[in-house]
């Protein structure tokens, strides 16, 4: 009598079981080892497939290489205003998108605080030039005396501990004078500071432009302890805009000042705009260990579609060649299967057609590749010297391809 194996055994206690997801689990398992093995087994053999290849013709043509970079648009000049005296805003008179001209008033602090320190400025400084008129009397009176004592010396009425007693007394009062008269210039810088806050109240705009952004509302206190406080943000001239974009390390070294390039943004992604660069930055950014260089593009937005702080992606012409033999990029990604060696492939080839070794080149350098053209219905390599790439075709400096040569690009079975 025949012993059941292991295997069935454990497959029979799992379905004597009650839980119905261990049998559905044992089911989908005998399923797919059923519909493997009959797929190996009635595969066709090699000698009822054959391999297609699939071959494009070398030709001639121009060639433009560009750098893809992704940036932002941003104002020419984009200026901050803030205030630099702390308050509660009294008025707003500038909103969102307003055309605004230089010294055009914005907004304003109250100023009551303020006025009373310029009229306490002004007090100190009218008490200040009183002081000048008294101690210039008071010189005066002391170079009388120093006078008069002088005159009576000569008949000996005036002994000479007098005379230096009113010399030393028209010092000091000249000394007074000179002391007032400084108290009264520092007055005078105290109420001109004290009328330049009161100025700087109203706060004005800087340049023509129009403001992007309102940061305050009336009845809203800025404090300017620190720094001034930013109440608006004005763009001088959104007809004119620039376009910053991060160029990659392995590209930076191909872009030039002066290139062309053009760029889209998502707002119109059915529409391409043209672009020139002004700047290549020497800082570097990194962001996640990756090294770029900002790229400054210059652009006109006269029509005023482009918005600043869009996303934007560029394309930097960085070199045109003219009448190129080029070949498809496909063409030198392509190797050839390795011939079978046996009369049916593997198991593993079986389920998957790709499975396997292929032929792949060593390349002596970064230059020299492979293409494979067809000769008696078989691929044979050519070694060329590739040039720049435009990402679909690539320039052959050197090699034994000529313009009219068929090259396999592809290859896939199909059955005879």
């Amino acid at each position: 009598m025949n012993q059941p194996t292991p295997m069935a055994t454990n497959v029979e206690q799992v379905l004597a079981q009650d839980n119905p997801r261990y049998k559905n689990l044992v089911i989908i398992f005998v399923a797919i080892l059923l519909a493997v093995l009959i797929t190996y087994l009635f595969s066709p053999s090699d000698n009822e497939n054959s391999l297609q290849y699939i071959t494009v013709e070398i030709e001639r043509g121009d060639l433009t290489i560009q750098v893809t970079a992704t940036g932002t648009l941003a104002p020419l000049n984009q200026v901050d205003v803030g205030s630099e005296i702390s308050g509660r805003i009294e008025t707003v008179q500038a909103d969102f998108n307003d055309r605004v001209k230089k010294q055009q008033v914005l907004a304003s602090l109250n100023t009551d605080e303020q006025k009373a320190r310029v009229v306490q400025a002004q007090a100190a400084l009218k008490v200040a030039e009183a002081r000048v008129l008294q101690a210039a009397a008071t010189v005066l009176e002391t170079d009388l005396i120093m006078k008069r004592c002088r005159a009576l010396a000569n008949e000996g009425l005036c002994t000479p501990q007098d005379q230096d007693a009113a010399q030393a007394s028209y010092a000091r009062a000249k000394a007074d004078e000179a002391s007032v008269k400084a108290q009264v210039s520092q007055a005078v810088a105290t109420l001109d500071v004290e009328q330049t806050r009161l100025r700087k109240a109203v706060i004005r705009s800087p340049i023509d432009g129009i403001v992007l952004k309102r940061q305050i509302e009336p009845g809203q206190t800025v404090a300017a302890s620190l720094q001034a406080p930013i109440l608006f943000t004005l763009a001088e001239n959104l007809a004119q805009m620039e376009l910053r974009v991060a160029v990659d390390e392995a590209d930076i070294g191909k872009v030039r000042e002066g290139q062309v390039a053009t760029f889209t943004v998502d707002a119109y992604a059915d529409r391409t705009f043209p672009a020139s660069i002004t700047q290549v930055r020497l800082a570097p950014l990194e962001e996640a260990g990756v090294v770029s260089y900002e790229t400054i593009l210059s652009l006109s937005n006269e029509d005023f579609l482009l918005r600043p702080g869009m996303t934007a992606t560029a394309h930097i012409t960085v070199e045109e060649i003219q009448d190129a033999l080029r070949v498809p990029n496909a063409a030198l990604r392509f190797v050839p299967p390795a011939p079978q060696t046996q009369e049916k492939a593997g198991f593993l080839d079986q389920l998957f057609p790709r499975w396997g070794n292929r032929t792949r080149p060593e390349r002596k350098n970064n230059k020299s590749r492979q293409v494979w053209v067809l000769e008696d219905n078989q691929p044979q390599s050519i070694e060329v010297k590739v040039g720049p790439s435009d990402g679909r075709m690539t320039q052959i400096l050197s090699g034994k391809l000529q313009a009219g040569m068929i090259v396999i690009t592809h290859a896939s079975n199909k059955k005879t």
